[in-house]
C-alpha cells in the first residue's frame, strides 16, 4: 500500500465515522480469507529513523522514548533521555510503564474467548446480559468493541482541565457503575451502530460483561487467560492499588499553563479506566502479546477474523478499527495493534499481519499532542526502512523535502488532549 497516515496534531481528536448502519453488516476492509495471509517481506528497520523520531519526541517534550522491534533481525532498542527526571536515570527497555489503552486489545481478547465459549453473543444486546444498565437495547456488544455505541466518552468532562481533573481523581476509586452514570449524564454522540466516537465507556461496559459472565474480577481473566499462557512476566492490571512495582518508569503530566513544570503522575489508581485502561507492562511482553494474537495463539480463527474486520474512523481512508484493535495503513504495509495514553504516557504497539515484526514504542509523557504525533514516527521507521535519499514524492519534492513520518502521526489520542503545542 501507498498511502501514508496523514494526521496532523491539530486532528488527532477529530474523527469521522463512514461505516453502515450496523458494525455486523458493515463489509469488511479485509476481506474474508485474507486474514490468514502473509505480509509483505519488508526491509530492514531504519534505526537511525527510529532513533530521530524518538529524539523528535524529547524535543517535542518527553523526559524520554525508547522502541523495541523485534523479528527476522532480532530485537533491536533504542533509547532517548531519561526514565526518570529526579534521580536522572536513563530510559530503559526492560521497565514496566502504564499501557493506557492497550488495555482495550486485552480486554476484547478476553470477550472473545467467552464468545468462543458461547458465553457471549456479538450481536446480542448489552441489556440481556446486564439488564438495565444502558438506556437503549438496541446497543449490542460489537458496537461496544467497534466504539460505535454513541455512549459518551465521560472523561471529556472529568479531565476538562488537565492538572486539577487529574488530581481529583489520582486516588479515587469507582465503581463501574459511577463510570456508566457518568457517561449516561452526556448526550449520547450517535444512534447505535451508525457511525465510529471512541468512548472510554464502551470498555468499561466490557469489564463489566466479562465480570458477569465468569463470576471473576477481570484481573483473575487477564492473568489466567493471556498473561500466565504467554509467560509475560512484566504484566498486570493494577487497581486500585498505585504503585508499578519492580523497575518502572516515571510518568509526567503536562500541565495546562504553558511553561508550567511536569507534574509527575505515576502513581494513581487509574480507576477512571479499569478495563478501558488500568494495566502495566513492558515493551518485550508487549511484543509477545501482540505476535501472539496476531498468530492466532490466543484466538480461534473465527473470532481473530472478526477482530480483523475494519472499517474507517476517519475520512482519510488510512487509519481503522475492529474489534479492540486498530489498523494503520504506511507506506509498505498495514500495521495492527492499539496505541494507549494515560496520565503521563503514550505507548504504541504494533505488528504485521503475520506477527512477524513487532514494535513497541513509549514515551513518559501526555497532554503534549507533539510528543504523541513524533512517537508516531517509530512506525515507519521499524516497519518500512530506510527511503532512498533521492526518492520523490508525488508532488516532486526529494525526500528530504517531504513531510516526514513524524509529522503525519497516526494518533487518536484515549483522554482530551488540552495542550496539544
Amino acid at each position: 500500500m501507498n498511502r501514508r497516515i496523514a494526521v496532523s496534531a491539530a486532528l488527532l481528536a477529530v474523527v469521522a465515522g463512514v461505516a453502515p448502519a450496523t458494525a455486523a453488516q458493515a463489509a469488511p476492509t479485509l476481506p474474508a480469507g485474507a486474514a490468514r495471509t502473509a505480509a509483505p517481506t519488508l526491509p530492514a528497520p531504519d534505526l537511525e529513523g527510529l532513533v530521530q523520531a524518538l529524539t523528535n519526541t524529547t524535543a517535542a517534550g518527553a523526559p524520554g522514548a525508547m522502541a523495541r522491534i523485534s523479528g527476522p533481525e532480532g530485537v533491536q532498542t533504542k533509547t532517548v533521555g531519561v526514565r526518570d527526571k529526579t534521580t536522572g536515570a536513563a530510559m530503559d527497555t526492560k521497565a514496566r510503564f502504564r499501557i493506557g489503552s492497550i488495555t482495550k486489545t486485552f480486554s476484547t481478547v478476553v470477550l472473545l474467548q467467552l464468545v468462543n465459549e458461547k458465553k457471549i453473543d456479538l450481536d446480542t444486546s448489552v441489556n440481556h446480559y446486564l439488564p438495565g444498565l444502558l438506556p437503549d437495547d438496541r446497543i449490542t456488544v460489537r458496537h461496544l468493541l467497534t466504539h460505535r455505541s454513541g455512549l459518551a466518552d465521560y472523561t471529556n468532562s472529568m479531565f476538562a482541565q488537565t492538572v486539577p481533573g487529574f488530581e481529583a481523581v489520582r486516588n479515587k476509586v469507582f465503581s463501574y457503575q459511577e463510570l456508566v452514570k457518568l457517561s449516561l449524564s452526556d448526550p449520547r454522540t450517535t444512534e447505535p451502530g451508525v457511525s465510529y466516537k471512541y468512548s472510554n465507556t464502551n470498555f468499561v461496559v466490557v469489564g463489566m460483561l466479562i465480570e458477569k459472565a465468569t463470576g471473576q474480577p477481570v484481573a483473575n481473566e487477564y492473568d489466567r487467560r493471556i498473561i500466565k499462557p504467554l509467560e509475560l512476566k512484566n504484566t498486570a492490571y493494577v487497581h486500585p492499588g498505585t504503585k508499578i512495582s519492580g523497575l518502572h518508569i516515571r510518568g509526567y503530566l503536562t500541565p495546562d499553563e504553558a511553561g508550567a513544570p511536569l507534574v509527575d503522575s505515576t502513581e494513581q489508581t487509574v480507576s477512571w479506566a479499569q478495563s478501558a485502561g488500568a494495566m502495566i507492562s513492558n515493551p518485550g511482553d508487549l511484543n509477545v502479546f501482540i505476535s501472539a494474537l496476531l498468530r492466532g495463539r490466543l484466538l480461534p480463527a473465527k473470532q481473530l477474523d472478526a477482530m480483523l474486520t475494519m472499517t474507517p474512523t476517519d475520512t482519510t481512508n488510512t487509519r481503522f478499527y475492529g474489534l479492540g484493535l486498530r489498523r494503520y495503513d504506511l507506506s509498505c504495509t498495514s500495521v495492527y495493534g492499539h496505541t494507549g495514553t494515560v496520565q503521563g504516557f503514550y505507548s504504541y504497539v504494533f505488528t504485521t499481519r503475520d506477527g512477524v515484526r513487532n514494535l513497541t514504542a513509549m514515551a513518559n509523557t501526555s497532554n503534549r499532542g507533539q510528543a504523541n504525533t513524533a512517537l508516531g514516527g517509530t512506525l515507519e521507521a521499524a516497519f518500512c526502512g530506510k527511503k532512498p535519499a533521492a526518492a520523490t514524492t508525488a508532488r516532486g519534492l526529494s525526500a528530504q523535502d517531504a513531510p516526514s513520518s513524524a509529522a503525519l502521526a497516526p494518533a487518536e489520542v484515549d483522554l482530551p488532549e488540552r495542550n496539544a503545542r
